[in-house]
C-alpha cells in the first residue's frame, strides 16, 4: 500500500509510462529552479525520445552532442544537432559551437554543418574535420560559400575526384581551375614517376648484372658510377627495389674485397718470399764466405771450425724455418747443396785430422819420417785448404826429407827461396814458423863454405837479427800482457757475484788469449799464477758444468722422446687427421725443439739430422692431408651447385641441406694455403645464390601476404559499405564470410589484428541488423494477420455471449497464405473455442489474464530487455525457460517473437475487456519491433 501511494502521489515526470513523462516534459519550465531540475533527470531517461526532448527544452547543446553520439542512426537526434550546431536554432554561441565542432568525428553531421553552417569560420572548421575526399568533393561542387568550394578542392589530391570536380564544379571558374592544374599536375608526377622507376629498374639490372660479373680493372669505377646514379635518382625506390638495390651493393662489394683480399694476400705472399729470399742469400753468402776464408787462410784452427760449425747450424735452422714458409728457388738451392757439400768435405777432412793430431805430433818430434808419411796419407787433406800449423810442419818436414835424399847439397836457389820464405814469415809476425825455418838453415848454410854461399850467409845473419829483434819485441809487448792476463784472471776467480755462465765466458776468452800470447815473454811465476787462478775458476764451475752436463743430457733425451713421438705419429697417421692439428703439432714440436738446448755437442748432429727428417715427412703428411680436403671441398661445393639448379626439391629443404654442408665444411680443416680462399669464395658465392633464392622467395611471400592483406581488406569496405535492406539477405552476408575464410589464415601483425576486431565488429552489426530485420519481417507478418485476429476476437465475444461456437475461415479474411505456424494457432483457437462454455468462470479468466501477462513480459524482453517491477518474477521464470530451452536448441530472436504470438494467437476465447487491457502495450512492444533503424 505504500508503494502504491507513492506512484499516487508522484509527479507526472516520474511516472513509470514514457508517454506520460513525455506529456508532462511539455508543461516544464526551464526558467523554474525545480522544473529545470526536472529537465535534467529527464535528459538522463532512458527512453531516448524523452531525454532528446528534455536537452531541447534544456537547450543543452553539449548534451545534445553527446547523446548525439550514443544514436548516430536515429534521424530525430541527427537533425536536432544539426540544427543547434549550424545555428538554425537554440541560442548557443558561435564560439561553443566552434569547439564543438572540432571535437565531432561523424561525416553526415560535419558535411551538414559544412553545407548549411551559420557562420563562414564555423563551415570552414567543420571542413577541416572532414578527412574523405569524397566529402571534400561533395563540398566543393554544391556549398554555397566559395571560400569553403576553395578550401576543400585544395585538398583534394584523387585524380578521380579530381575529374568529378572538373565535371561538377560548372559555376565555380576558379574550383575549376584548381583541379585542371592539379590534374595536370597529377599526370606531370605519373610521367616523372613512371621516368624515375623506369631509369631505377634499369639502373637496377645494371648492377645486378655487374654484381655478377668476375672482378676486371674498371669493376670499382663502373661500380661506383652505378651506385652514384642510383642516389641522384629524386623518386624514393620501393621496398623491393630497395632490397634488390642492397643485394646488389652487397655482391658488388664482395667482388671487390674478395679481390683486395687476394690482391693483398698475393702482395704480402710476394714480400713475404723476397724477404725469405734475402735472408736465405745473406745466410749462405755468410756460409760460402767463410768457406772462401778458410781456403784463403794460412792455417786452420780449431776456433775456425767451431764458429764454421756454429754458423752451419744457425744456417741450417733458419733455412728448415723459412722452408716451411715459402720454398727455395731452384739455383738458390743448388747453391745451398754445393756450400753443405764443401762444409762435410771440410768437416770430414777435420774429423780425420783431429783422430791423427796426436800421433803426427808424436812423429815429427822424433823425426820419424816414415809414419810422419802414413799419418798425413791418413789424413787426406784437401790440397786447395790451408793445412793446421801440425800439418804444415808436418809436410815441410817430408818436403825437406826428400829434398835432402835428392840433394844432399842443397842447391844455392833452394836456400834462397827458404830465405825469401823466411823473410816472408817475419813479416808477417810468424814468429814460431820463422824461428823453425831460421834453426833448420843455419845449419845448412853454416856447411857450405863456398864463396856462392857467401851472400846467403849475411842475408840469414841479417834475418836472424830480424828474428832475435822479433823475439825481444814479442817479449816486450806479451810480458805486460802477460801480467794483465794473471791480474785479471785472479780478479775473476776473486769475483763470488759473477754468474756462472757469464764466469765460464770471460775464463775462455782469457785462456784463449793466454795460449794466443804462445812462448812470448814466458816465466814459471806468470804461468802458474794464471793456472793456480785458472783451476780456481775451473773447480767453481764443477757444480756449474756437472748441472749444464745434466741438462744436456734431459735436453738430448727430451728431444730424443720428441723425435719418438713425432715418428709414432707419422709410423700410424689417422686417416681423418686435420691438417690445421697437424700443423698446430709441427709448431709446437719445432717450438720444443728450441726449448730443449743446449745438447751434447757429440750427438747434437746426428739427433739434428732426424728431427729435419721428421719434419720433412710431417710436412708432406699435412700436404697429403690438404689435398684430400681440398678434394672433399671441391665435392661440397658440387653438392651446393646441385643444390641451386635443383628445382623439384623444395627450397627449404635445400636450405637446410645448404647449412649442413657449410657445418661440413667448418669441420673439413683447411686446403692447402693457395688453394683456401679460392676454394671458399666459390662455396660461399654457392651458397650465397642458394640464400639470394630463400629471401627472393620471402619477398614474393611477404608480397602475396601484403595481397591477400589488400584483399581481406578490399572485402571489409565493401561489408562495411553493404547495409542489408532485408531479412533474406543473410546468404550475402554468409558469402562475404566464405570469401573471408578463403583469404585465410593472414599474416599474425598488428594490421592483421586491427582487421580482425573490425571484421568482427561488422559481422556482429550486420547479423544484429539481418535480425532485426527478421525480427521487423515477423511483425509484419502479424499485422497482416490482424484481420484475422479481430473475426477471432468477434468469434469470442459471440461465443462467450451464448450464441454458438463459430469457426473462423482464414482463407476468406487474407490474401496471402497462412504460415504453418500460425496456421496451427488458427485451427488451436478455433477449437478452444468450440471446447470452452460461457460463461467463463473467475479460475478461467485469471488463467487468460496471467497467460496474456506471461507474453506481454516475453515479448517485452525481446523489444526493450526489460521489464516493469512487477513483472520480475514473470521475468525469472520466462528466463529459466528460455536458458532450459537453449540447452536443447539455440533459437534466434524472430523465432522467439514468432512463438511469441502464435501463442497469442492460439490463447482464447478472450474476453473483449481483457484484451482491450493489454492490447495497447502489444501493440506499443511491436512497433518499436519492428522499428529498423536506419543505417
Amino acid at each position: 500500500m505504500h508503494g502504491l501511494l507513492r506512484r499516487l502521489f508522484a509527479p507526472r515526470w516520474k511516472h513509470p509510462n514514457s508517454e506520460v513523462r513525455l506529456k508532462a516534459l511539455d508543461q516544464l519550465d526551464p526558467q523554474q529552479p525545480t522544473q529545470r531540475d526536472a529537465l535534467h533527470a529527464l535528459a538522463q531517461d532512458s527512453d531516448s525520445e524523452i531525454q532528446l526532448a528534455a536537452l531541447l527544452a534544456l537547450d543543452d547543446i553539449q548534451g545534445l552532442v553527446s547523446g548525439y553520439a550514443k544514436h548516430p542512426q536515429d534521424e530525430t537526434w541527427f537533425n536536432a544537432a544539426c540544427q543547434r550546431l549550424t545555428g538554425a536554432e537554440g541560442h548557443a554561441d558561435l564560439h561553443q559551437r566552434q569547439a564543438l565542432v572540432t571535437e565531432l568525428s561523424e561525416p553526415r553531421l560535419l558535411n551538414a554543418i559544412a553545407l548549411k553552417g551559420d557562420n563562414l569560420d564555423l563551415r570552414l572548421t567543420a571542413l577541416a574535420q572532414l578527412s574523405d575526399e569524397q566529402d571534400l568533393t561533395h563540398q566543393a561542387c554544391h556549398n554555397g560559400v566559395a571560400a569553403v568550394r576553395h578550401q576543400a578542392a585544395q585538398r583534394i589530391e584523387n585524380e578521380d575526384n579530381l575529374k568529378r570536380l572538373l565535371k561538377e564544379a560548372r559555376r565555380d571558374r576558379q574550383v575549376m581551375r584548381l583541379a585542371r592544374e592539379k590534374l595536370t599536375q597529377s599526370r606531370n608526377n605519373a610521367e616523372w614517376l613512371a621516368e624515375q622507376k623506369n631509369q631505377r629498374e634499369q639502373l637496377l639490372q645494371q648492377l645486378e648484372k655487374h654484381a655478377q660479373a668476375p672482378w676486371e680493372p674498371l669493376y670499382g669505377g663502373r661500380f661506383r658510377h652505378l651506385e652514384r646514379e642510383w642516389q641522384h635518382l629524386e623518386h624514393p625506390p620501393s621496398i623491393e627495389q630497395e632490397q634488390r638495390f642492397h643485394q646488389a651493393l652487397l655482391g658488388c662489394r664482395k667482388t671487390l674485397h674478395d679481390h683486395e683480399t687476394q690482391e693483398q694476400a698475393r702482395q704480402q705472399s710476394l714480400v713475404r718470399r723476397a724477404e725469405a729470399e734475402s735472408t736465405r742469400d745473406q745466410l749462405l753468402e755468410g756460409l760460402e764466405e767463410t768457406l772462401e776464408g778458410l781456403h784463403q787462410s794460412s792455417e786452420v784452427t780449431a776456433q775456425d771450425i767451431d764458429s764454421l760449425r756454429a754458423q752451419r747450424q744457425l744456417l741450417s735452422q733458419r733455412w728448415q724455418s723459412l722452408s716451411d714458409l715459402h720454398p727455395p728457388s731452384d739455383p738458390i738451392q743448388k747453391r745451398y747443396t754445393q756450400a753443405l757439400a764443401r762444409y762435410e768435405q771440410l768437416m770430414d777432412a777435420w774429423q780425420r785430422w783431429q783422430e791423427n793430431a796426436s800421433a803426427l805430433e808424436s812423429a815429427v818430434s822424433l823425426h820419424d819420417h816414415p809414419s810422419i808419411t802414413a799419418i798425413v796419407n791418413q789424413c787426406a787433406w784437401p790440397k786447395e785448404l790451408a793445412p793446421p800449423a801440425l800439418l804444415k810442419r808436418a809436410q815441410a818436414s817430408l818436403v825437406a826429407e826428400a829434398s835432402a835424399e835428392q840433394h844432399r847439397a842443397p842447391s844455392l836457389s833452394a836456400l834462397n827461396a827458404e830465405l825469401d820464405n823466411l823473410e816472408h814469415l817475419l813479416e808477417r809476425g810468424a814468429f814460431k814458423s820463422a824461428s823453425r825455418l831460421h834453426q833448420r838453415l843455419k845449419p845448412s848454410l853454416e856447411a857450405l863454405t863456398t864463396d856462392d854461399a857467401k851472400p846467403h850467409r849475411a842475408r840469414l845473419k841479417q834475418l836472424g837479427a830480424r828474428l832475435a829483434e822479433l823475439r825481444d819485441w814479442r817479449g816486450f809487448v806479451a810480458g805486460p800482457k802477460r801480467e794483465q792476463l794473471c791480474a785479471s784472471i785472479e780478479a775473476l776467480a776473486d769475483d763470488q757475484h759473477m754468474a756462472e755462465e757469464a764466469l765460464d765466458r770471460h775464463h775462455r776468452q782469457l785462456v784463449k788469449e793466454w795460449k794466443s800470447l804462445g812462448d812470448a815473454a814466458a816465466n814459471r811465476e806468470q804461468s802458474a799464477r794464471f793456472r793456480a787462478a785458472s783451476d780456481r775458476i775451473h773447480e767453481r764451475l764443477t757444480p756449474w758444468r756437472e748441472q749444464l752436463t745434466h741438462l744436456r743430457e734431459t735436453n738430448l733425451r727430451s728431444r730424443e722422446a720428441l723425435c719418438e713421438q713425432l715418428e709414432t705419429l707419422l709410423d700410424q697417421p689417422a686417416q681423418d687427421a686435420d691438417p690445421d692439428v697437424l700443423r698446430e703439432i709441427r709448431d709446437k714440436a719445432r717450438h720444443q725443439w728450441r726449448d730443449y738446448s743446449p745438447v751434447p755437442r757429440e750427438q747434437s748432429e746426428a739427433v739434428g739430422q732426424r728431427f729435419a727428417k721428421i719434419r720433412h715427412r710431417l710436412q708432406r703428411l699435412i700436404d697429403q692431408r690438404a689435398e684430400h680436403i681440398g678434394l672433399q671441398k671441391h665435392a661440397l661445393i658440387e653438392q651446393v651447385q646441385a643444390l641451386q639448379n635443383d628445382s623439384e626439391q623444395p627450397l627449404a629443404k635445400r636450405i637446410i641441406q645448404t647449412k649442413q654442408l657449410q657445418q661440413q665444411w667448418r669441420q673439413l680443416g683447411r686446403a692447402p694455403k693457395g688453394e683456401e680462399q679460392a676454394l671458399w669464395k666459390t662455396f660461399r658465392h654457392a651458397c650465397d645464390q642458394l640464400f639470394a633464392q630463400r629471401d627472393a622467395h620471402k619477398n614474393e611471400q611477404a608480397a602475396r601476404q601484403q595481397q591477400q592483406l589488400d584483399d581481406m581488406q578490399t572485402l571489409i569496405e565493401q561489408m562495411d559499405s553493404w547495409q542489408p535492406a532485408h531479412a533474406d539477405e543473410a546468404e550475402t552476408l554468409e558469402d562475404y564470410l566464405k570469401r573471408a575464410s578463403q583469404l585465410e589464415p593472414l599474416p599474425r601483425n598488428r594490421r592483421t589484428d586491427g582487421m580482425q576486431r573490425r571484421l568482427s565488429g561488422i559481422v556482429r552489426a550486420r547479423r544484429e541488423r539481418l535480425s532485426r530485420l527478421a525480427v521487423a519481417a515477423t511483425v509484419q507478418q502479424w499485422q497482416a494477420l490482424l484481420p484475422l485476429v479481430k473475426a477471432h476476437l468477434t468469434a469470442d465475444q459471440q461465443a462467450l455471449a451464448g450464441e454458438a461456437a463459430k469457426d473462423v475461415d482464414a482463407p476468406s479474411l487474407l490474401s496471402t497464405e497462412l504460415p504453418a505456424i500460425f496456421a496451427g494457432a488458427h485451427q488451436q483457437r478455433n477449437q478452444s473455442r468450440r471446447a470452452t462454455s460461457a460463461p467463463l468462470s473467475q479460475a478461467q479468466l485469471a488463467a487468460l489474464e496471467d497467460d496474456l501477462a506471461r507474453l506481454r513480459v516475453h515479448l517485452s524482453l525481446l523489444a526493450l530487455g526489460s521489464v516493469k517491477q512487477r513483472d520480475e518474477p514473470l521475468r525469472l521464470a520466462i528466463q529459466v525457460e528460455r536458458l532450459n530451452e537453449g540447452l536443447h536448441t539455440e533459437r534466434s530472436r524472430a523465432e522467439e517473437i514468432i512463438d511469441v504470438l502464435a501463442t497469442l494467437l492460439a490463447l482464447g476465447p478472450i474476453p473483449l475487456t481483457l484484451w482491450e487491457k493489454e492490447v495497447e502495450e502489444f501493440d506499443s512492444l511491436l512497433s518499436r519491433l519492428a522499428h529498423v533503424p536506419h543505417p
